[in-house]
C-alpha cells in the first residue's frame, strides 16, 4: 500500500511522537527536588523507610500539612515537617497544593492577617502559631492565605511553607 520510503518515514515520526511523549513524562516525573508539598488526606503515615514493611514514625491528622520533599525514590517521598521531623511517605497522601503553617514571631505571638500585601492595610484577624492555610502565590513578602474560607495575606516570614524550599 505505502512504499517503503513511506512506511519508514511514517515509522520515524511515529517513534520520535512517542519519544517526545515518553520524555516530556519522563521530565514531569523527574521533578527538582527540594519542593513544597502538603497533606492530601485526613491520615498520613510517616514511615522510616521507603516501604509498606517499614516502621510508622509518625501519623499524621492535619490536612493540608505543609511539608517539605527532599528526595524521591519510586512512589516514596522522604518529606521533612514544620517540627524537622524527616521520614517516609507515599505520593498518593501529597499534593502540590501549596499550603503553609503559621509560625508567628518567636512561635508564641499572633500573628496579623490583613486585607491587603501591606502592614498599613486593615487587619482582618489575629492567627494562632500553628494555624494551617492555603497559599497562593507570594510576592515582596506578602502572601495569599486562606484559613478556611477566612482569606487575607500574611507577611511571608511568619510562614512556614512559604518561599524557597
Amino acid at each position: 500500500m505505502f512504499s517503503r520510503k513511506i512506511r519508514q518515514s511514517i515509522l520515524a515520526a511515529c517513534g520520535a511522537a512517542v519519544c517526545t511523549l515518553a520524555g516530556a513524562a519522563q521530565a514531569a516525573d523527574d521533578d527538582k527536588v527540594p519542593y513544597w508539598a502538603s497533606v492530601d488526606t485526613d491520615l498520613a503515615n510517616l514511615r522510616v523507610g521507603p516501604g509498606e514493611s517499614y516502621k510508622i514514625d509518625w501519623v499524621y491528622r492535619r490536612l493540608h500539612l505543609p511539608v517539605k520533599v527532599l528526595r524521591r525514590e519510586g512512589p516514596w517521598r522522604l518529606v521533612e515537617d514544620p517540627d524537622g521531623t524527616k521520614g517516609w511517605m507515599r505520593d498518593l497522601l501529597l499534593s502540590r497544593q501549596r499550603a503553609a503553617l503559621v509560625k508567628g514571631p518567636g512561635g508564641k505571638a499572633l500573628v496579623e492577617m490583613h486585607a491587603e500585601a501591606s502592614s498599613g492595610s486593615p487587619m482582618l484577624w489575629r492567627i494562632q502559631p500553628g494555624v494551617i492555610g492555603l497559599l497562593g502565590d507570594c510576592k515582596d513578602g506578602w502572601c495569599p492565605f486562606d484559613v478556611q474560607g477566612h482569606k487575607g495575606y500574611v507577611e511571608q516570614d511568619m510562614l512556614w511553607g512559604a518561599g524557597a524550599p
